[in-house]
């Protein structure tokens, strides 16, 4: 066979194969939607039965272990009493108009792990989330345990709260994708383990899935130690990011210790430089965090300008944060 025709032949392959793949898709997804309403369907369906009088809801939990026992036999498995128990809360949970809710985008293994979450405003936070960015169940567990939804609730007002459970996470400026700490556990790092400013950026490089992640929306990686020079001095930028929604460079120093003013008026050298010679005319203004262990934030309040809308301190942790911690920290805000 000549070169031309296995050419031919292979993008003949490539178009057939890709066909299939998204049939194969399409089924998935359909069969899955199909069984979340289905299981919605059961729960609406037990819940009516149990408000058919006292005398049934008395007996509510007979009926289900019957009912279990029943469904069991001519089905199979997946129906446990603890299953149906799961389909009566997830009508619960959601039979109340709801947009997104509504059309039950995600897994049902999605919905079990959303319907864990008690505050109702993080239980939206998190289900629209995990459909617009297309969260594995996996992904999801990370979020939550990452405490996601305290660290950005930690930046933000009441209307700002609010919001977040309503739309998700919206950027609209720099300060929307900020999160304070950023959890970078996925590393590998111990808490306390001694280690150099280049392993830390190593590490990140390593899991640089799992970091774009962490970042947020949007994020796409452009470099790392991105060099440029003037007066015949260099310098480098660690990292650097671009946010294709805010349409602006993020350039992104790490820092071991505690932040010092030098390292922020290292960024804002920085910062300038990209805004003056880097970015394009229609872009937005650059934005700088410096990424560091522990901060003073008195230190980095007058350090930066009071309208300060370009320059940022956030610290980081190699490890898990506590949920308790984060929540105590919010209702003293």
């Amino acid at each position: 066979m000549s070169d031309f025709k296995k050419i031919e032949s292979n993008v003949f392959y490539k178009r057939i194969s890709k066909l299939l793949r998204q049939a194969r898709n399409t089924v998935v997804n359909t069969i899955n939607t199909t069984m979340v309403q289905t299981y919605f369907d059961i729960g609406k369906v037990i819940v009516e039965e149990e408000q058919g009088g006292e005398e049934r809801a008395k007996y509510g939990k007979y009926i289900l272990k019957e009912l279990s026992e029943r469904l069991t036999k001519e089905f199979g498995k997946g129906f446990s009493q603890r299953n149906l128990e799961q389909m009566r809360q997830f009508y619960l949970n959601y039979s109340k108009a709801q947009t997104l809710s509504a059309e039950f985008k995600l897994s049902w293994s999605h919905y079990i792990k959303l319907m864990r979450i008690d505050n109702e405003q993080e239980r939206k936070f998190y289900e629209i989330e995990a459909i617009e960015n297309q969260w594995s169940l996996r992904e999801l567990q990370r979020q939550y345990d990452s405490a996601l939804y305290e660290r950005l609730v930690l930046s933000r007002d009441k209307q700002g709260v609010k919001k977040l459970s309503e739309k998700g996470l919206v950027l609209e400026s720099a300060t929307d994708s900020l999160k304070d700490p950023y959890v970078l556990e996925f590393i590998g790092l111990p808490e306390k383990e001694r280690y150099s400013e280049s392993e830390l950026e190593q590490g990140i490089i390593d899991k640089l899935e799992h970091f774009l992640l962490e970042l947020g929306k949007g994020y796409a990686f452009i470099g790392r130690q991105k060099r440029f020079t003037f007066d015949d001095k260099h310098f480098r930028v660690d990292l650097v990011f671009y946010n294709r929604i805010l349409q602006s460079f993020v350039l992104i120093d790490l820092k071991i210790g505690e932040i010092t003013h030098q390292d922020l008026g290292q960024m804002q050298m920085y910062v300038n430089y990209y805004d003056r010679f880097v970015k394009l005319e229609h872009e937005n203004s650059t934005i700088g965090i410096v990424l560091c262990k522990s901060k003073n934030d008195t230190l980095v309040e007058i350090t930066l300008p009071e309208n300060n809308k370009q320059i940022f301190a956030s610290k980081y942790q190699t490890i898990l944060p506590s949920k308790t911690e984060l929540k105590e920290l919010i209702e003293k805000k």
